[in-house]
């Protein structure tokens, strides 16, 4: 692919040779009819004129998503270097890519690409070293959208259970192996749903699962978390229920977790995303009652470990940023906990290895990792080669040794092993690749927020870049759920800074990098904060003369869908170009979908209150596209499957900005097909997306070759 030049001269000399004309002409949209469906919140009627496009199984739904995406295939087709950005991307994501090793029995695993496979294979080495394949994906379905989940052996390594995905749904199947021969073990198991799978020895396992739906599965609400129990051997109508079938065990989330022992079963449940309350209950004793451990939603308790009688959990009890506790199993309440670790300035995160914990902690959303003992002694911290993130540190009790990963927007994903008695480590696997990460810098910067916050964020870029404010830069943010960005290497952020982009990933609030407060700051009436972190983060590049408003691009994915539909329609012009991709955009709605009434620690729900409700309708994207705006130009993305986002929040949002939107910036959406919000999605296809990306994103900013 010959390099993209983005120049000030060159846009000048192809001005005369665009495609599209930059007259104000508004584009030619498909018709998206309009319905009389009106709500009524509190006294307000609102209307939701395209509310028929809620309803995925319709013929007239299916038409509008075919009209749709020829009308974007057309505009797409008409870029030049479409093909040549598909076809970097190809080249350079077609390098090996190695996941951390694990010991299961007699054997160690890992997940290996060889470089544009749909999905990572699983293999295995016996103690000889001879290599084979335990499970392919890629068999799983012909055009690979049938993916792999989760993968889970027994306490001795000789049976597994694995869960796949079809089409990119949340819904599960569930398959057992016996691990030497691979063998099938009884039938496959269906409808699980936003579950692990915990084993009880070798007789059966725990999982969790939602009864089906009425109406549409991929749309219709699911509120109602069950535990069960599967005995290997017996067919899946046989299974017993264990958690969820009375009135007092009513929960959206709901988990087990066995003891390493065996004997005990922790149980985990939850209204929300954030917030849990943990008991447990001995399962040598089948009248054994459930024992309380912690009775508060509005704290995060996890079991972690048990060493005799002895539990260790991690908590934000007291602790916003987690602590390690112990208690004796006799008396597991939170009054008897006894720090192990405490906590400290930065947030904590737990891990286990051959007998030793390791703390790892993100300071200004960057890794330090420190290793204790059970009784939490200081044993060293890990040094690493750069600023980035580490993960893994993960083994058996009985093991000498764990591996990590390191990481950073220019750095790709290298693997260590390290000795846990003498700390020494070393390389175990390192990529190779065509991009040279010495030609680049990630630079980490502060600045503030509207009300004076101040807000870590990360640039990266060619070395040798010029502060002219001519720069295409992509602004990525998600700001929510506790979920933290911690800089990591992607094939699609390589090639943007390789072709000379500029790459910025702010740690809003709303995220967990510093802790619950930092969570709870971008929550509910305080969504806004997000916002304005973000909308700051464009106007300090833009100051910076990194780039200015004719060369920014947003994006997000999800809630940071939700984040640039938001910002794009409250700033339309401080951006070029928006990409919503899988986005929350009907705020007055989203808790009527699926498992969307959990997102409510986060939101709110429109029924809370009528404060709740206007302060959702003042910033929902859905229900602020104002007529007679030039809004940038914006690829709205998402997925025929995505049964956690619905797709009806993209559809009505793009009907709604297609119908208001003035000037000649397009408005199209992109609907994959037989995909869901993003996990298990074919290496194919997320090439083809972000190629579709970015040529969108370059040819609005003006360029072209």
């Amino acid at each position: 692919m010959k390099q993209i030049l983005f120049s000030a001269t060159l846009l000048a000399l192809v001005a005369c040779n665009q495609t599209a004309k930059n007259d104000g002409t508004r584009m030619d949209y498909p018709e998206t009819k309009k319905g009389d469906v009106v709500d009524t919140y509190f006294g307000t009627q609102v209307p939701d004129p395209y509310r028929w496009l809620e309803d995925d199984r319709s013929a007239e739904t299916a038409a509008w998503v075919k009209t749709q995406n020829e009308f974007t295939g057309k505009y797409l087709q008409q870029i030049p270097y479409r093909e040549g950005i598909k076809k970097e991307l190809e080249e350079l994501w077609n390098y090996e890519r190695v996941g951390l090793p694990f010991t299961e029995g007699n054997y160690i695993y890992y997940y290996r690409n060889s470089g544009l496979k749909n999905q990572s294979v699983v293999f295995r080495k016996d103690k000889d070293g001879k290599e084979e394949v335990f499970l392919d994906p890629n068999t799983f379905s012909a055009d690979g959208t049938t993916s792999l989940s989760t993968l889970e052996f027994s306490e001795d390594g000789s049976l597994v259970a694995y869960l796949i995905s079809e089409g990119g749904s949340d819904w599960r199947k569930g398959i057992v192996l016996n691990a030497e021969t691979k063998e099938r073990i009884g039938d496959t198991l269906v409808d699980i749903k936003f579950s692990g799978v915990a084993w009880k020895g070798n007789e059966g396992f725990f999982y969790s699962s939602y009864d089906k739906p009425k109406g549409s599965e991929l749309s219709a609400k699911t509120d109602r978390h069950k535990l069960y129990y599967h005995k290997l051997g017996k067919p899946q109508k046989e299974d017993e229920l264990i958690f969820g079938g009375k009135e007092d065990e009513k929960y959206r989330y709901v988990s087990g977790v066995v003891s390493s022992d065996g004997r005990y079963l922790f149980i985990s449940m939850a209204q929300a995303t954030s917030g849990n309350k943990l008991v447990v209950k001995d399962l040598n004793n089948a009248t054994a009652p459930l024992v309380v451990i912690s009775n508060s939603l509005e704290t995060d308790t996890d079991f972690v470990d048990m060493q005799g009688s002895t539990i260790y959990l991690q908590t934000n009890l007291n602790a916003p940023n987690k602590r390690l506790v112990k208690v004796d199993i006799a008396k597991p309440q939170s009054e008897n906990w006894v720090d192990v670790i405490p906590e400290t300035e930065n947030v904590l995160s737990i891990s286990l290895a051959g007998g030793y914990i390791f703390a790892q902690y993100m300071v200004d959303a960057v890794s330090e990792v420190k290793q204790y003992d059970y009784n939490g002694k200081f044993i060293r911290q890990v040094e690493f080669p750069n600023v980035g993130t580490a993960s893994g540190f993960s083994a058996k009790k009985n093991e000498t040794r764990t591996y990590y990963s390191f990481t950073n927007y220019a750095t790709p994903t290298t693997l260590y092993e390290m000795d846990l008695v003498t700390g020494k480590t070393k390389y175990y696997w390192r990529p190779f690749l065509m991009f040279n990460s010495v030609d680049y810098e990630s630079k980490q910067v502060f600045y503030n927020s509207k009300d004076g916050t101040r807000i870590p964020m990360i640039i990266t870029y060619k070395k040798g870049l010029k502060l002219d404010g001519n720069n295409p830069t992509l602004l990525y943010g998600y700001g929510g759920f506790n979920v933290s960005l911690q800089p990591r290497f992607s094939v699609p952020v390589a090639v943007w800074i390789k072709q000379g982009g500029v790459y910025a990933v702010p740690n809003l609030r709303g995220g967990g990098e510093y802790g619950k407060k930092w969570h709870d700051a971008g929550t509910k009436m305080q969504k806004q904060n997000v916002f304005d972190d973000f909308i700051a983060a464009a106007e300090y590049l833009i100051k910076e003369k990194y780039t200015s408003p004719n060369y920014l691009a947003i994006k997000g994915g999800s809630n940071g869908g939700l984040l640039v539909g938001a910002t794009m329609l409250q700033r339309p012009d401080l951006f070029k170009v928006a990409i919503p991709e899988v986005g929350v955009l009907d705020m007055l709605r989203y808790h009527t979908f699926t498992a969307g009434a959990g997102w409510a620690y986060d939101y709110g729900t429109a029924a809370d209150s009528k404060e709740m409700f206007e302060y959702l309708k003042n910033y929902s994207p859905l229900h602020n596209v104002k007529q007679g705006v030039n809004y940038p130009a914006t690829l709205v993305t998402t997925g025929d499957h995505d049964d956690r986002v619905v797709p009806a929040h993209s559809f009505k949002f793009a009907a709604e900005l297609q119908a208001k939107q003035t000037g000649d910036n397009p408005v199209l959406i992109r609907i994959e097909t037989n995909a869901g919000h993003g996990a298990g999605t074919p290496v194919s296809k997320v090439i083809e997306l972000n190629a579709d990306i970015q040529a969108f994103i370059l040819w609005n900013m003006g360029i072209r070759k």
